[in-house]
């Protein structure tokens, strides 16, 4: 078993090592990740310039792109061998309902479709490392557990796990996503030189949050698993969109 590790916090991330430390016995493991944080990154690929991977103390490899362009290369010739799977994370950082629409840790577990079975994103409820070791004990079982898991391909297994010490985990639930509602304004600032600028607020939320969502789920103790697919494709709107487009041409 060959994995491919990779994440958007950042090649020096402790969620990284932890991730790398739970698989290591495991699996033959082959870590590229971006030099700097790439949080929010998405599914975006470099096209504006080259990459040049730097192989690092730790055997890490070390990359000045995204967490796309780290799974994209490792798949595709960095590597001597071929991985067998892609695993993302551990995020210090929610990726529940849309957030998986900006998430360079999901990001990178889809770049993995292309080997045909399932990735694992893994996120941890909190921006301190102080139960990762947790998160790295249920990510481990998880990656154990996905050799009897039959999957259709170009499935993402989107793993969010509480802010919890693993005697207080309730167990785990299968999840759709949630929904966050509309984030709060931009925060407007003004450097010294009067010229303007404006920093994202922090995501919104949760809207859509009841029995049955990720939120739910994480907010109640449990671990959440969301299946993602790729096909975004909205089936049920083909049959308005044909009465629609009758006689527009």
């Amino acid at each position: 078993m060959r994995i491919l590790i990779s994440n958007d916090d950042g090649v020096t991330a402790p969620g990284l090592a932890a991730l790398h430390a739970a698989l290591a016995d495991y699996a033959e493991c082959a870590v590229i990740a971006p030099e700097q944080d790439k949080s929010g990154a998405g599914s975006s690929l470099t096209l504006d310039r080259p990459l040049h991977p730097q192989r690092l103390a730790n055997g890490f490899i070390s990359l000045n792109g995204t967490p796309t362009d780290c799974v994209h290369l490792g798949l595709n010739g960095l590597l001597e061998q071929t991985p067998d799977m892609v695993v993302s994370g551990i995020n210090l950082g929610a990726n529940l309902g849309d957030d998986v629409l900006y998430s360079g840790t999901v990001a990178a577990a889809l770049e993995g479709r292309f080997l045909g079975g399932t990735s694992l994103a893994f996120s941890l409820l909190s921006r301190q490392p102080d139960n990762l070791p947790c998160a790295a004990y249920i990510a481990r079982r998880l990656v154990e557990a996905q050799a009897r898991l039959s999957l259709p391909a170009r499935t993402v297994l989107n793993v969010n796990i509480p802010n919890l010490p693993l005697d207080h985990i309730r167990g785990i639930r299968l999840t759709r996503l949630g929904h966050r509602a509309r984030a709060a304004a931009p925060t407007k600032v003004v450097n010294p030189r009067g010229k303007e600028g404006y920093w994202i607020a922090v995501a919104g939320d949760a809207e859509d949050g009841g029995p049955g969502t990720d939120f739910h789920a994480v907010m109640q103790g449990y671990v959440s698993i969301t299946p993602l697919q790729l096909d975004r494709t909205f089936s049920d709107a083909f049959e308005p969109l044909q009465g629609w487009l009758e006689g527009v041409l």
